[in-house]
């Protein structure tokens, strides 16, 4: 009696899957998503819940379910003793009250967008297969609003790629994504520059526009879907060749406290400077350092004794040691007080003027905006990817944007969540229809 009870249960349980993968098929027509998602296991209770918009409940709904099913398994396949089944039917119960609440949850919110009464939530519960056939199959329910997709949020693209530059750095970023709950997220789209030698560019854009995610991407630390030319050489394809070409200085201090400026030092060039190089050319280097970095007269001194500007000074010093063409900075004046910043900014500009690329992120960028050749400006747009709103002379951009001041420009980019403008998108599709142009 029990093995049919069993298998009357394993019968209605696949024809209910059935009946509710084929009313989800329909309702995700309806709403726009990939119907035939509605016919993956657990990834059609996390799309339902885009759907319904509870995608946050809908990636908890979806692991629960999961868990739901990984712990009916011993109970109805392998035999066990009755203490080992009474855990898992205990666990399974558990999960289900669970899987009810987000369930309720993403029902609701499917109530709303089909704009129908709450009351629909117990057949939901009690006979879903049933219910998603008549709200799939049904011509008087329709959706409200249709899930929308990054393409339809993004402004316009440029489809400029940049040539590339003799000497200097080429960047055609096409697209940087990651997958977060089987759903594409693209951190970054159509960024094309050619930054000649002997530029000083700042690096500007707000909270989350993509800056970190640029700079990873053209220094070849997480790579994107791009070409990035330095001297003519790919960095992605010549990595191991490259990565001594270019220097990257983190906003944190990555130094021990109970080191020497000299030990420091040293131990970068034997990171950041090929193994081939012979001592006597380390030690020189070592040394040309110091003097350049005026830390020469306190080489003995130890790293928790100097002040916030020699620190900083140092860090610098570490990246530098290997010579790099491209010399890349995160908030190289964090913390430092006015005149610090300052002779610090004028010391990246003799840099640059030696001919090396010099791209830096700082918060107070008006303070030494005279410094700066050229500037990027990253913009979040409406579907939250980081986008090219300007790359240009520094003049240019006050024209370009109609402000006065580089935190006028940022602010005019901020979305209005953020305490900005919201103009982001303007921006972006005005650089792009210029750059097709």
């Amino acid at each position: 009696m029990g093995e049919v009870s069993n298998r009357l249960r394993t019968i209605w349980s696949i024809l209910s899957w059935i009946l509710q993968s084929a009313g989800s098929y329909q309702i995700f027509r309806k709403c726009g998503e990939k119907p035939l998602l509605a016919f993956v296991p657990f990834v059609r209770e996390y799309r339902l819940a885009i759907c319904a918009d509870r995608e946050e409940e809908g990636r908890t709904y979806m692991l629960i379910t999961a868990a739901m099913l990984v712990t009916s398994i011993p109970v109805y396949v392998f035999p066990a003793d009755a203490m080992t089944t009474f855990f898992f039917s205990i666990a399974t119960l558990a999960l289900v009250m669970v899987n009810v609440v987000y369930s309720i949850r993403v029902y609701s919110g499917l109530c709303e967008t089909f704009q129908r009464s709450k009351r629909w939530i117990i057949p939901f519960l009690f006979a879903g297969g049933i219910t998603s056939l008549i709200w799939g199959f049904g011509k008087t329910f329709v959706p409200n609003r249709k899930v929308i997709s990054y393409e339809e949020l993004m402004a316009p693209e440029s489809g400029a790629e940049a040539k590339a530059l003799e000497g200097g750095l080429t960047v055609n970023i096409r697209e940087r994504s990651a997958r977060d709950f089987f759903k594409k997220k693209v951190l970054l789209r159509d960024i094309h520059l050619s930054i000649p030698s002997g530029h000083m560019v700042l690096l500007l854009g707000g909270s989350g526009a993509g800056k970190t995610t640029f700079v990873n991407a053209v220094t070849g630390y997480e790579k994107a879907d791009a070409t990035i030319l330095l001297k003519e050489q790919d960095i992605y394809k010549q990595y191991e060749k490259m990565k001594y070409d270019v220097g990257l200085v983190p906003q944190q201090e990555l130094m021990r406290g109970n080191d020497t400026v000299a030990s420091t030092l040293s131990d970068a060039s034997a990171i950041r400077l090929p193994a081939s190089i012979p001592y006597e050319t380390k030690r020189a280097r070592i040394e040309d350092v110091l003097q350049d970095f005026g830390l020469d007269s306190i080489s003995a001194s130890l790293v928790e004794k100097l002040s916030g500007g020699q620190k900083k000074r140092l860090s610098i010093a570490m990246e530098y040691i290997c010579d790099p063409s491209l010399f890349i900075l995160d908030e190289p004046d964090s913390g430092l007080d006015g005149v610090v910043a300052r002779n610090l900014f004028e010391k990246l500009r003799t840099i640059a003027d030696m001919g090396k690329i010099v791209i830096a992120i700082t918060h107070t960028p008006d303070r030494v905006i005279d410094l700066f050749d050229d500037v990027i400006v990253l913009a979040k747009d409406a579907s939250r990817t980081g986008r090219l709103a300007y790359y240009g002379p520094v003049k240019e951009a006050y024209t370009f944007f109609g402000k006065d001041s580089m935190e006028q420009i940022l602010l005019s980019i901020n979305q209005t969540d953020e305490g900005g403008e919201g103009r982001a998108d303007e921006f972006v599709a005005k650089y792009a229809e210029g750059k097709a142009e």
